[in-house]
Parts: C-alpha cells; structure tokens; sequence
C-alpha cells in the first residue's frame, strides 16, 4: 500500500511560554515492511534551533527550541510512505527451548537485554506472572502463545479512552480490564518480559476504516501502538493485542523502544506560569 500521512499537533497556551524546548518522534521508520519516500516537519513559530539525530533504538528525531514568546504552537509532518505485507509465518521452537536459548547464548542475551529488563512503563508483580503462567507452559510452540496472550488481551479487555493514563499501574489495567492500546501493549510486554522473552513496544499509526455507508472524517486517524517480539528462528515478529491482528499494511512504524516513553511523540519542556489545551488530528490516506 501507498499512503499519504499528516500529523498536525496543536497547543494552545492560555499565557505566553517564553521557551520551549522540544523532541519530536514522529518520522516513520524503513524496515523491511515499509520505505519512508520523504517526509518534511514544519513548526511555528518558526525554531531557533533545529536538528535531527538518530537514538538509541534507531528512531529518528527532531530537537527544536523555540526562544521567542508565543500563544500557539504547531507541530505537522507530511509523509509518503510506501508499506509490504508480511508473510504468513509461524515457528515450532517452544517456550522452552526459546527461554533456554534467550539465557545461555550470551551474545543474543546481550543483544536484546533492553528488551527483557523492566523499564519505566513496563513493570510486573506476581499477579501479572500468573495471568502471564497460563500461556507459556514449556511445550506449547512460543509464536501460538505469544498470539494467543494478545488474543486473550483483545477478547478479555474492554477499550476505553480516558480511562487510564500514562502512570496508571498495570497491575490496575489488568484488575480494572480497562485501557487503551497503549495500556493493552505495555501489559502484553510485561506478560512476555516477566517469562523470560523479549518483547518491545512499537509505536505507529493505523488507517481506520468508516463504518459502512459512513464517509470518513478528516483527521479521524489516530496514533497506534503495538508490541513485536523476538522468535529466535524468526527474528522480530508483530502482533497488535488491542485489535487481535497480525500487523500488515495498515499498520505504519514511527518508532520502537522498551516502552512509550522512549518513543512518546512529543515530549517538551516549556517557561510559563499558565495552563494549556492540546488537539491532534491524524489522516492516513491511501493514494
């Protein structure tokens, strides 16, 4: 598939913020599902200073800083991006065999070692290895559990927005049943991590659909996130527990990390003593 993507964030200040220092997340990935064919960041007021640079996990940002004092400040990205289907896949190795591989080769331990340690959003106790138990019994093949954790997720769980927020404890999404996908992800992280797997968090966008006979209203798409995790024999392989997909075309990667905040769209700091309102519209767009 082909898209056109736009990301347009607004913030409107009730005082003048007289610095603000900015990192932006948002420029999709190429992977071997996709090819980012171009992509331009605009800001106004216009930055001071702006650079890109490659992180950690090899996401792309953008550092700006805005010195001058303004009211209003607005973030859109343009993109082309070009999108592959995935494979039918599937792996044999079990759980076990996947554990006792991820702990005694050291170097493939050493390579993914972020991604099984816990991290700031994705911590567990015993309540979450017990949900986590029930799917990873040494003989079952590791890729049909890890499927059916995000199917349990999806069937089990019930989305809703404005329930939870960035700090709301797992250990309540899984008591409550309650979230959004970036909830439902960070717990299928935590199930995955807390066994002894490794697992990231990828973070996205994915083209909606209207509802039959509905026509589909501008900006109405919306930021996504999703889990992928490493099948030794397989590599790196997707799964999305909020809508119990295999991620395909319609899912486009902006960014991967231990958790959202390694991958947060927009994070800032600003110099004000007011209070501030936010709106993010989306439009993914199939050419």
């Amino acid at each position: 598939m082909n898209y056109r993507l736009f990301h347009k964030t607004q913030y409107d200040y009730s005082e003048n913020v007289n610095n603000y220092h900015g990192l932006a997340c948002i420029m999709p990935k190429n992977s071997e599902r996709q090819l980012c064919r171009d992509f331009s960041l605009s800001i106004f007021p216009i930055p001071d200073e702006l650079y890109s640079r490659i992180d950690f996990f090899g996401n792309t940002t953008h550092y700006f800083s805005i010195h001058k004092p303004h009211n209003k400040l607005t973030i859109l990205t343009k993109s082309t991006i070009e999108t592959y289907a995935s494979a039918a896949t599937t792996s044999v190795l079990t759980n076990e065999t996947v554990r006792n591989k991820l702990g005694t080769d050291s170097a493939l331990k050493n390579m993914l070692l972020d991604y099984m340690l816990p991290s700031p959003f994705v911590q567990w106790d015993a309540e979450v290895k017990r949900f986590a138990a029930g799917f990873f019994c040494d003989n079952r093949p590791f890729y049909e559990s890890a499927r059916l954790l995000c199917h349990k997720i999806f069937a089990d769980f019930t989305y809703v927005p404005g329930f939870t927020t960035i700090h709301t404890p797992l250990k309540t999404v899984l008591q409550e049943k309650k979230g959004v996908c970036q909830d439902f992800s960070h717990l299928a992280i935590a199930c995955l991590r807390s066994m002894g797997f490794a697992a990231r968090y990828v973070s996205g966008y994915l083209e909606t659909e209207p509802l039959p006979g509905e026509t589909k209203l501008q900006g109405s798409d919306a930021t996504h996130a999703w889990i992928s995790v490493y099948v030794p024999d397989l590599g790196w392989c997707d799964f999305d527990p909020t809508n119990d997909l295999i991620p395909q075309e319609r899912h486009i990667i902006t960014a991967w990390g231990r958790d959202f905040g390694d991958v947060s769209p927009l994070k800032g700091i600003i110099f004000s003593t007011g209070k501030h309102d936010f709106q993010v519209a989306v439009d993914v767009i199939p050419i």
